[in-house]
């Protein structure tokens, strides 16, 4: 008789353990997950294998992406979106040799923003010459654009220029206005570029 009773009850405790893995009986559900790869069918697939169809608000997915995740009762998963999971904080660029960051502006940083885009900050400056293709940042892979980006800027007291980013992650300034003298400051303002693409 007891084995009968023990029998019942451990397959009642397997009912009640599947019926809780069974989304037509659990009804929807949501969680975190982490995308592990990007479909080219408007799907991400997460490290643990569940694939979800994106929001369209979902843009610019990448490998990594810390997503909610919603299942309906039929079992289909959604991906809604990409979570902030740091501070949200702006990364300190590394200036090439010859800059520095200017007094009284934010220093040279950029940040990544969960609609696929990315943004620049700061400014920077050189006391000398500066030639007309000069290199002003290397951006990191994941801040850089994925077609050319350009903006006027001024580089000098009454002097104005291109600033480019490349693919490459490469800054350059050019295209002056005027000759630029070889004394004095010139400046590499960042901020022009606060909010660019990263993917086409």
């Amino acid at each position: 008789m007891s084995t009968a009773q023990d029998l019942a009850a451990a397959l009642r405790r397997q009912s009640v353990s599947a019926a809780a893995e069974a989304p037509t009986v659990r009804g929807a559900d949501w969680r975190l997950a982490t995308v592990a790869t990007v479909g080219t069918d408007g799907t991400i697939t997460t490290t643990d294998g569940v694939v979800a169809r994106r929001l369209q608000s979902y843009v610019g997915p990448a490998v990594g992406d810390l997503v909610s995740i919603t299942q309906s009762s039929a079992g289909n998963w959604l991906a809604k979106g990409k979570l902030e999971y740091d501070s949200g904080g702006w990364t300190a660029l590394t200036l090439p040799a010859g800059w520095a960051p200017q007094a009284n502006y934010f220093t040279p940083s950029y940040r990544i923003y969960a609609d696929g885009t990315a943004g620049l900050s700061g400014m920077a400056v050189l006391s000398g010459a500066l030639a007309s293709g000069t290199v002003v940042m290397t951006l990191p892979a994941e801040a850089r654009p994925a077609a050319n980006v350009r903006v006027a800027v001024q580089v000098a007291v009454g002097f104005f220029g291109v600033m480019t980013a490349f693919p490459s992650g490469s800054i350059q300034l050019g295209d002056f206005s005027g000759t630029l003298s070889a004394t004095g400051n010139k400046w590499a303002q960042y901020d022009a570029l606060s909010k660019y693409r990263l993917r086409l």
